[in-house]
């Protein structure tokens, strides 16, 4: 596998994380994401931590969800605690960055959620500056208008801007915007991981991820220009939907790395 691939463990929470980490070795994969509704479970985080011992299989990146019940109306100093024992458990597994889904706004306008989001996150800046973690938001499908703010390339840039993060670049969720590589330019500088699957036309649900090759998203010609402009980080496959689901999250996990991998030899990443 080539060695900027990255694998979500979400089509894989079926199992703790130790089994995630010993699939992701068995395809020769490198990096992973792990989620932290998995390792805030007793005793994940430590099974985690002994499989990735000795191997060349590591966290590069942690997911967490802001608000996930509720919205960001209704958060409160819950969710600041949350995200503080994120990025301690970060630290634990080597990652180095967290992405965010940001919580819905609720009545909330978008600016105003945008501040309280903002809110949120201030008192773990510096705690995950000390820590060496980076936080991120990403940008997310608007179907999932109720779980987040930042639905278009443009207002992700803005929201880690009045929350002093850094950005995830979702490419489901913006691969068909205009402009895209004038978008891509300005966010680069504040790029800490850019996430890739397919689509498949037609499809009309949410999650609707395919395997990389599968469907209509011109990836290689969007991967190149992010590497034009000069990410160096992993690229990671966040697999989830209907699609995965039937193919069996393993044959889908290992198909679309080593589509991936094509792709990134191909550009010479």
């Amino acid at each position: 596998m080539h060695p900027r691939v990255c694998l979500h463990q979400v089509a894989f929470m079926d199992k703790g994380s130790e089994d995630f980490v010993a699939y992701c070795r068995a395809i020769g994969l490198h990096h992973m994401t792990l989620v932290t509704p998995m390792l805030f479970q007793p005793g994940d985080t430590e099974a985690a931590i002994e499989a990735m011992a000795g191997g060349s299989t590591h966290a590069a990146v942690v997911n967490h969800p802001i608000a996930m019940g509720s919205s960001l109306e209704a958060a409160g100093s819950e969710e600041t605690e949350a995200l503080i024992r994120a990025i301690d458990v970060a630290n634990q597994v080597g990652a180095k960055a967290i992405y965010l889904v940001s919580g819905g706004r609720g009545s909330l306008s978008w600016d105003d959620a945008a501040d309280k989001f903002a809110e949120l996150l201030a008192p773990c800046l510096d705690h995950a500056k000390a820590k060496e973690v980076q936080l991120l938001v990403e940008t997310a499908s608007h179907l999932n208008v109720d779980l987040h703010l930042a639905h278009t390339l443009d207002d992700t840039i803005r929201l880690a801007e009045i929350a002093g993060i850094g950005v995830c670049i979702e490419l489901q969720a913006c691969w068909f915007e205009g402009n895209l590589k004038e978008k891509f330019r300005r966010a680069m500088p504040n790029t800490g991981l850019v996430q890739v699957s397919d689509f498949i036309g037609g499809d009309r649900f949410t999650p609707s991820r395919a395997v990389i090759g599968d469907g209509m998203v011109p990836l290689e010609a969007l991967l190149g220009d992010i590497l034009e402009l000069g990410y160096t980080g992993v690229f990671d496959l966040e697999l989830v939907g209907p699609r995965i689901v039937e193919e069996g999250p393993k044959i889908a996990g290992k198909r679309a790395a080593e589509n991936l991998s094509e792709i990134l030899d191909r550009l010479g990443a």
